[in-house]
């Protein structure tokens, strides 16, 4: 049990590392046997990192400072079980879970990248679904999964230039917007990719 807590701390550590240099470790040390041992282990991994600062919260609180404080969080470490609540509260944080990226890493190779909601079955074809966790998730392939930081900032940036010239899918749109289907989004964004200054190699 001691090498996959260490398996999967690592793989935050090195995350946090690419980051802010911030990782916090959400657990039930108070309660849960399994989660005093996490988090003695996770502790224990810390002094391989000194340049992460390494917290410990309680999954109750953390649920709580996500909705109160989310720019606190950098990189949230924590088991299976919390891990699934959390990144579904904080999808909604974000106003849709269609906004949301999400990534499978291991300790070799690229690693799986999807949005956090999967393919959406309930909506395909309908040019409904927004694209953006889609796009955003192969930023994320990019700078975790390939090294390419410069090209996944340079996606992430069109995405928020799209955002920014009021363009929303009907997942996150309020009045005042322009409401497009998912195509368009997508055309939107590529358009911002395309009219960026080529980021430096």
């Amino acid at each position: 049990m001691d090498a996959q807590i260490d398996r999967i701390a690592r793989v935050a550590f090195e995350i946090a590392r690419k980051r802010g240099g911030k990782l916090c470790s959400v657990d039930k040390a108070n309660v849960l046997e399994a989660s005093m041992f996490w988090r003695k282990r996770v502790t224990a991994l810390a002094s391989e990192y000194p340049d992460v600062e390494l917290s410990h919260m309680y999954v109750d609180n953390a649920a709580m400072q996500l909705v109160r404080y989310p720019k606190q969080f950098d990189t949230i470490v924590t088991n299976n079980i919390f891990g699934d609540i959390l990144s579904d509260e904080a999808s909604m944080i974000t106003g849709s879970i269609g906004m949301l990226p999400s990534a499978s890493l291991g300790e070799s190779g690229p690693g799986v990248f999807e949005p956090i909601h999967g393919s959406a079955p309930d909506i395909a074809g309908q040019d409904k679904a927004n694209p953006l966790a889609t796009i955003l998730s192969a930023a994320m392939l990019l700078k975790y999964g390939l090294g390419e930081s410069d090209a996944a900032k340079r996606i992430e940036d069109a995405v928020l230039d799209t955002l920014n010239r009021g363009f929303r899918t009907g997942d996150i749109y309020s009045a005042g917007n322009k409401l497009v289907g998912c195509k368009e989004m997508g055309e939107e964004v590529l358009k911002s990719v395309d009219s960026a200054v080529p980021a430096a190699i």
